[in-house]
């Protein structure tokens, strides 16, 4: 393959346009055409551009006998580094505040933004930062990610005011493994813990728990008040009681929860 079929076969793989090829790399639509059509051919500098561009080298470019792509499926983290370096850079020319409505590129900035590193309103990439993100390490106002932090957050690991994943933290903590304020999950530990072993400071009910007010199914250890089993009236009436005085008043509004659900 000659210089110029090599770069048209690249350009068509990677869905540029000749114009869109041409503002990349600040030349004119017609040099594209002559460089592809093996009329004349490109400066060293935007050889240079073109290569880092295509993640190829300029051995693969200038050489007629064609070379394997450097741009080659890998596995683990040989995959995640090839991935990180084969982002093909595409950029919405239409703004908003100056920023570009998409953008997908290694180092992503945009309203909806793509890369190994992305920053947008929508933000996906394997570092992602957004009001809405997904990614292996997400952060974000709504966040999805292994390790995913925000005010609404699920995943593998996660912290966040709503917290939902394997592990998780936060106000609301749901999980296989959680600590939060309210926290749910088969091990649960935090202020108000529900879950099959359930920590808790005021309050803790499940198969086993632990807390001021501990209601277990087959155990139950509480300092203040301790129940294993079905409650009676007698007994529901001594835990809102205990409840109103233990609880402390910023706290008020999760007591009342605790009554709704369980009381």
């Amino acid at each position: 393959m000659t210089l110029g079929d090599k770069l048209s076969k690249l350009r068509k793989e990677n869905n540029y346009t000749q114009e869109q090829l041409a503002d990349l790399l600040g030349v004119s639509r017609q040099a594209i055409s002559k460089w592809e059509s093996n009329i004349t051919y490109p400066e060293t500098d935007k050889l240079i551009r073109i290569s880092e561009l295509f993640n190829c080298s300029l051995d693969y470019l200038l050489k007629e006998k064609e070379k394997t792509n450097n741009c080659t499926q890998t596995y683990g983290v040989t995959f995640l580094f090839k991935m990180k370096k084969c982002f093909s850079e595409k950029k919405s020319k239409k703004t908003l505040f100056g920023i570009p409505l998409y953008h997908i590129a290694k180092n992503a900035k945009g309203f909806i933004a793509v890369g190994f590193n992305a920053r947008g309103v929508i933000a996906i990439g394997f570092k992602a930062k957004g009001i809405i993100s997904l990614g292996m390490l997400s952060i974000g106002i709504l966040s999805f990610g292994m390790l995913s932090l925000g005010l609404l957050s699920f995943g593998l690991f996660v912290l966040g005011i709503l917290a939902v994943g394997c592990f998780s933290i936060g106000v609301f903590a749901i999980g296989a493994i959680s600590l939060g304020i309210i926290s749910l999950g088969a091990i649960a530990i935090g202020d108000f813990s529900i879950g099959a072993l359930s920590i808790g400071k005021y309050f803790a009910t499940g198969d086993h728990a632990q807390a001021m007010i501990a209601l277990g199914d087959t155990k139950a250890t509480g300092s203040v008040f301790q129940k294993v089993g079905k409650l009676t009236d007698e007994d529901y009436y001594v835990i809102k009681e205990l409840l109103n005085t233990i609880v402390p008043s910023y706290f008020s509004w999760i007591k009342d929860i605790i009554i709704k659900l369980f009381l």
